[in-house]
């Protein structure tokens, strides 16, 4: 969608909730505070931006590894008379939360996170079997440098400036926090699509059996222990005016690795910054994400970013079709049983 189809008062309303949104009682009345208009207004808002699937889900970001979840990106190529139905077959898992259909030698991406008692390669490996890809390629994280999707509606441009933490690099570390069973429980719950009505915490405290005070003070516990990134809403960034993103991915030699995937992490425009493993086939290093209005601001910001670091081989990999975007769902896993699964045909 255009941003001309948004009025002034719908992009300060996404900036808000995309970023932070409120954590108090009456949410709706806190937004509508800010933006100068009434409680019924936002939420009637934000219902209609939610038919129009623009504002997907509003609820909490937690991190994977620190629920101990294994996680990983995936390509993998498939016949172009295939694709589809298998495109829809992977988008039954509840840990994959991205699949996309991309341009070149793999048409098919994905991300599948898996709880701690599963295999990810045999997981990633059943998944394939069970589809009939042509080829897989396990593209898991080396270094991590950024995530920090943000969509200046107001302005019209991705501003994701901030979202590097070099703390962050590398897999779950040995001295993350437990996962008791009342961490598992409060994810299940605010994981979930939050209800557009005015006291919409209330139920989730209900069902933790806690009061409303406890269920935010645990929100801020988790934060504080960096189980939960943030309570906020996903936008569809197509429908909200960023026609184009593109994965821009980078031969790097290994010795400059950090030093250029944190170069290429605080472009603005860049809303995902990794090192994964290179292929014989796939000789590409560093990952960077970028969303824009059009094809020709993204290679504007693949030029920048080649202009800051110095490095010129990489490929612009469009998406070309979303089969699906989510956030991930713990501990749900027994809604697929990938075992009891038929091959498709």
């Amino acid at each position: 969608m255009p941003f001309d189809e948004f009025d002034s008062v719908d992009r300060k309303i996404m900036n808000i909730i995309q970023a932070a949104f409120p954590m108090v009682e009456e949410p709706y009345k806190a937004i509508a505070d800010t933006v100068g208009t009434t409680e019924e207004d936002v939420i009637d808002r934000i219902e209609v931006l939610h038919r129009k699937n623009v504002v997907r889900q509003i609820g909490a970001i937690f991190d994977t590894r620190k629920l101990k979840y294994q996680s990983m990106l995936v390509a993998m190529r498939f016949p172009e008379d295939k694709l589809d139905k298998a495109a829809q077959f992977l988008n039954r898992h509840p840990g994959i939360s991205h699949n996309y259909e991309r341009g070149g030698h793999f048409n098919l991406w994905f991300t599948i996170a898996v709880p701690p008692d599963r295999s990810l390669d045999d997981e990633v490996r059943m998944l394939g079997e069970l589809t009939g890809a042509i080829s897989t390629r396990l593209l898991p994280t080396i270094k991590f440098f950024k995530i920090g999707v943000n969509f200046d509606m107001v302005k019209g441009k991705s501003d994701a400036t901030e979202g590097y933490r070099p703390e962050d690099q590398g897999t779950t570390s040995t001295t993350s926090p437990e996962v008791t069973q009342d961490v598992i429980d409060y994810v299940k719950v605010m994981q979930e699509d939050l209800p557009r009505v005015s006291r919409p915490f209330d139920a989730m405290a209900e069902q933790l059996d806690m009061t409303v005070e406890q269920l935010f003070a645990r929100a801020d516990e988790l934060v504080e222990k960096k189980i939960m990134r943030r309570y906020s809403a996903v936008l569809h960034h197509r429908r909200a005016g960023f026609s184009s993103n593109a994965m821009i991915v980078w031969k790097v030699p290994e010795e400059r690795s950090e030093e250029i995937g944190t170069i290429m992490a605080q472009h603005p425009a860049v809303t995902h910054c990794y090192q994964r493993p290179i292929y014989e086939d796939w000789p590409y290093s560093h990952f960077t994400m970028v969303h824009g209005t059009s094809e020709e601001e993204c290679e504007r910001f693949g030029e920048e970013i080649a202009d800051a670091t110095g490095m010129n081989e990489r490929q612009l990999v469009y998406s070309l079709r979303e089969y699906k975007k989510t956030r991930v769902r713990y501990f749900v896993e027994d809604e697929f049983v990938i075992e009891e699964l038929q091959p498709i045909s």
